[in-house]
């Protein structure tokens, strides 16, 4: 019961907090008593919480709040959504936490080439590079490619001190931050050193096919179409690929269209293609990120129904 309801009952009150009807505690026995729906929700909360315990979870605070919006919205099983074991390693266990991120990992898992389109803290990028270490690691494939548009959002390139590769590399930093955060420091600067493990601007890419890899593209909405269709017919025998964006945050010059925005309508009866969309409810950050996200989607519509 304490790891059901939390040391000080903390978690117990995060659902009390979330539902009209009273639950009361004697023991091992919890009572739940409201309007009938939302009871049966009540209870079919705590049958996931026991399940997820079952499953060798430890519930926090962030874990049983996306259990309850998984039940309150009766979207899945949340023991089959958070149940979902991406890759174990460093001492925890990266999975979905979101059932538009569960539906994302299955893509990944499944597709040949798969589009993730979404706002930042969705996680994109992170399940995406877990999901290539861990085909690493089973030798589904034999290297793992990281690349990304070196496009400014701000400074420019050449105001920057170095050499290009010292240049390019803040571009970078967010696919080094994930693979750091999944393996071992020593391993995969081994990794790199052999080119088993590779992350590099897109524009690196021309010329290559790419075989046995796993090739993510980070910040597609900064390609052009020209350069979007560049890096998908780099895929080789054996490969897959993902290409993740946000069509909200284009850096591109004004009146160049995003490749990400157009590839939709080019690529989307193609088979072993999936194109993923994420929303406010798949951010996994600071829930005022997910406000923040969704008060962002409500102005643009505004402004564009205005104009």
């Amino acid at each position: 019961m304490v790891a059901l309801l939390g040391q000080r009952d903390e978690l117990l009150k995060l659902v009390e907090a979330a539902f009209d009807s009273q639950i009361l505690v004697r023991g091992n026995e919890i009572t739940v008593t409201g309007p009938e729906g939302e009871a049966d929700k009540v209870g079919q909360l705590f049958e996931e919480l026991l399940e997820l315990l079952a499953q060798g979870h430890v519930l926090t605070e962030s874990s049983v709040g996306q259990t309850i919006a998984l039940v309150k919205h009766a979207e899945a099983r949340a023991s089959e959504v958070l149940g979902d074991r991406v890759l174990t390693g460093r001492g925890r266990t990266i999975g979905p936490r979101t059932l538009g991120q569960k539906r994302y990992v299955d893509a990944l898992r499944k597709a040949t080439v798969t589009f993730a389109i979404g706002p930042a803290g969705t996680g994109k990028t992170y399940l995406a590079v877990a999901t290539a270490v861990k085909a690493l690691q089973e030798q589904d494939v034999r290297r793992i490619i990281l690349t990304r548009p070196a496009v400014e959002a701000g400074e420019r390139l050449g105001f920057l001190p170095g050499t290009l590769y010292e240049k390019i590399d803040p571009y970078m930093k967010p696919l080094y931050d994930a693979l750091y955060e999944m393996m071992d420091a020593d391993a995969l600067q081994r990794m790199m050193e052999r080119g088993t493990i590779e992350v590099a601007p897109l524009g690196f890419m021309r010329g290559r096919t790419l075989n046995d890899s796993f090739i993510i593209l980070d910040e597609g909405q900064n390609t052009s179409p020209e350069q979007m269709k560049m890096f998908l017919t780099r895929l080789g025998f054996g490969s897959r690929a993902v290409v993740n964006g946000d069509v909200t945050q284009v850096d591109l010059p004004a009146g160049q269209r995003s490749g990400l925005s157009v590839v939709g309508e080019i690529l989307s009866d193609i088979e072993g293609i999936e194109f993923i969309h994420l929303g406010a409810r798949d951010v996994v950050r600071h829930k005022i990120v997910q406000d923040i996200v969704e008060a962002y989607r409500r102005f643009g519509e505004q402004r564009a129904t205005a104009d």
